[in-house]
């Protein structure tokens, strides 16, 4: 089963100049969740946190990476408290690390601007290629032309472009003023062409854009570099792109070179400053006064005595405490969990995690959503499929949604067997059972439907109760009598639930449970207690009989919460019909197949195929996210307040975050 893990306060004290040691150590550890000392002791002044004396080093290195495009490999080995602090000495004597680590970097810098200006070339010279092949029309030399002459024109307005070709069609507007259009080639719905006008004044061609303007012309600037005609500018520009595409591979050839040629030492060095540089950022987190030191945080209280001796061997102080009530509050939470129930902490986590004195809900969801799956989703075959898919994701990613589908895949094989469906057939498995001697099964959920959904009513009433005595349990161990006695989730909220349902049931079934005893004792009583349970609480807490607020509010807000808890008895106790509903959705859709299957002639096998794979996909989809949101509304909401902050222990990555 699972738990929330034992936490314990850790407190670090030592003379200022062991803190690097001190920090190194907490990294190397593992498992030490710094909180912020100087916020806790409300001396936010006495902070050690200082100008981080790494940073300029870590940008030449992070500059060196984005520009090289080098990866960081991991250190050979781990450091240890003692190397770190080996290597922050090496660090503090080597006045030349810094120019060497800036002059690789301005070497990489370097070549790669000969790489980024050739690949730029690269861009213009295509660009200009693909705009100036548009004046080809039906004969590439009806623009026998040179362009340097044609842009060069003093008593002519010139402009190339584009022209929607609807407005293209609008030109013969303008064949009575001075203005002639060039057409060449059409691409996307673009004429391209070019347009020319006298250049009678300073205005000509400020009226001549307006114009062109108006008809959503889109103006394209032709490089001074291109010259000659047609033929001629694209021959050269042809030349310049294999050109460009040869310097751009030489260019980037060096960069390789020189950045695989110092990778292992920028990788050292990387490792080692990072190291230092995401330690002396936790100061932020240390008390300093005196000349000494505080750190205080968390650990798991399995790892006191390794974490306690690696301190004291260094000549730390170090002191281990249980936690106070008062400080239960703001510990993390780490959740321990079985190796059947760890994949499921994922829905836990999006639900959040508990407080550290709250119940770890992950083996209730572990065993009812895999139950409840296996019922909604029971299909021997389908559900044998649905668990080597699970293999298949566990083992490609090792991600928790395969480790779910192994266990939900098994369930559903488990109930398929039971209903006896194999890939939606109800026959195939009844020899099998009456070889065996066995007459009572499969269960036929198409013939039982009644039974089908009684059955998914009863599952639900049985997971409300137990969610019930969930919360009991837990209020009683963090001693909140109102919310194990009082409340609707408390024992006056089991006997009133337990007590409506012995009448509906024994009413059902002709047996008179319920009389005027029966009714006040374990009805009326039960709602009374509900209503009144805030000023009960404080009784039991020795403050007396005490009314929050006015009498009338007091009256009115508990009648409606009252009222709303009759709501959600019945609401969520029928709201697990929907599992006997998927049930019977799930066999009443394997029947169409069928029939589309008989139906096909020579093509069963195909329609079989294929309507098992529709049929998994949305009835697999639908079943998880249905349980999903049973057990976050209806169960969850009964006995889980969440709201734990994550246990987090200081670890130093080798990303590239400053």
């Amino acid at each position: 089963m699972s738990s929330v893990e034992k936490m314990l306060i850790a407190e670090i004290t030592g003379d200022e100049q062991m803190l690097d040691t001190a920090l190194g150590l907490i990294n190397d550890s593992g498992c030490f969740h710094i909180e912020n000392a100087p916020v806790k002791r409300n001396m936010t002044s006495k902070s050690a946190k200082a100008e981080n004396p790494y940073t300029a080093q870590m940008k030449l290195l992070s500059e060196t990476a984005a520009l090289s495009g080098i990866s960081w490999d991991a250190p050979p080995d781990e450091e240890s408290a003692v190397k770190t602090q080996q290597w922050a000495s090496r660090i503090a004597a080597d006045n030349d690390l810094s120019d060497k680590l800036e002059k690789i970097r301005d070497e990489v810098a370097s070549l790669a601007d000969t790489v980024r200006s050739a690949e730029d070339d690269l861009a213009v010279h295509t660009a200009t290629l693909e705009q100036i092949s548009h004046l080809t029309g039906s004969d590439e030399r009806s623009f026998d032309v040179d362009f340097s002459e044609v842009f060069s024109c003093t008593n002519l307005k010139v402009r190339y472009g584009r022209f929607p070709l609807d407005s293209y069609e609008r030109l013969s507007y303008y064949e009575d003023r001075d203005i002639c259009f060039l057409t060449f080639g059409e691409d996307q719905g673009y004429k391209y062409c070019f347009v020319f006008a006298p250049a009678d004044d300073e205005s000509s061609g400020e009226e001549l854009d307006e114009m062109l303007s108006g008809l959503y012309f889109e103006r394209i600037h032709i490089p001074e570099f291109v010259s000659g005609n047609i033929i001629e500018s694209k021959a050269q520009l042809e030349r310049d792109i294999a050109a460009d595409r040869d310097k751009i591979e030489e260019h980037r050839s060096k960069l390789d070179a020189f950045a695989s040629e110092n990778k292992s030492f920028l990788s050292e060095c990387y490792a080692r400053i990072k190291t230092m540089y995401d330690l002396y950022e936790l100061r932020e987190y240390v008390l300093a006064e005196r000349g000494r030191f505080y750190i205080m945080g968390y650990i798991p209280g399995g790892h006191k005595d390794s974490f306690a001796k690696a301190f004291t061997d260094a000549g730390l102080e170090v002191q281990i405490r249980e936690i106070s009530k008062k400080e239960e509050t703001d510990a993390p939470v780490k959740l321990k969990t079985s190796r059947f129930a760890q994949p499921f902490s994922m829905f836990v986590e999006l639900y959040g995690l508990p407080s550290a004195s709250d119940v770890d809900p992950t083996p209730i969801v572990a065993i009812t959503y895999t139950l409840l799956f296996g019922i909604m989703f029971g299909d021997l075959g389908q559900g044998f499929i649905l668990m080597i898919v699970g293999f298949l994701l566990h083992k490609r990613n090792g991600k928790p949604l395969g480790r779910i589908m192994k266990r939900l895949g098994a369930s559903s094989m488990i109930f398929g067997a039971l209903y006896g469906s194999v890939f939606g057939m109800e026959e195939l498995l009844d020899p099998v059972y009456e070889a065996m001697g066995i007459g009572f099964l499969p269960f036929k959920t198409i013939e039982n439907i009644n039974t089908v959904l009684y059955a998914a009513i009863g599952i639900g009433v049985v997971l409300i109760i137990i969610s019930i005595i969930v919360n009991m349990i837990q209020g009683i161990k963090q001693r909140d009598w109102t919310r194990a006695l009082f409340t609707n989730n408390g024992l006056a909220g089991l006997v009133f639930y337990a007590a409506l349902l012995l009448m509906l049931v024994g009413g059902m079934v002709g047996i008179n449970a319920g009389g005027t005893v029966y009714v006040l004792c374990l009805i009326v009583l039960p709602l009374l207690i509900m209503f009144m349970h805030e000023p009960l609480g404080e009784v039991l807490k020795g403050n007396g009989f005490k009314i929050h607020g006015g009498v009338g509010d007091f009256i009115a807000t508990n009648f409606f919460e009252c009222f709303e808890y009759l709501l959600g008895y019945a609401t969520n106790t029928l709201s697990f019909v929907r599992v006997g509903g998927f049930v019977l959705s799930h066999a009443g859709m394997m029947s169409v197949v069928l029939a589309l299957s008989e139906m096909a002639g020579s093509g069963s096998v195909i329609v079989m195929v294929l309507g098992n794979i529709f049929v998994m996909g949305l009835e697999g989809l639908l079943s998880g996210i249905q349980v999903l949101r049973l057990e976050f509304y209806e169960m969850y909401s009964r006995y889980y307040v969440g709201g734990g902050k994550p246990f987090t222990p200081v670890h130093v990555g080798m990303d590239d975050t400053i």
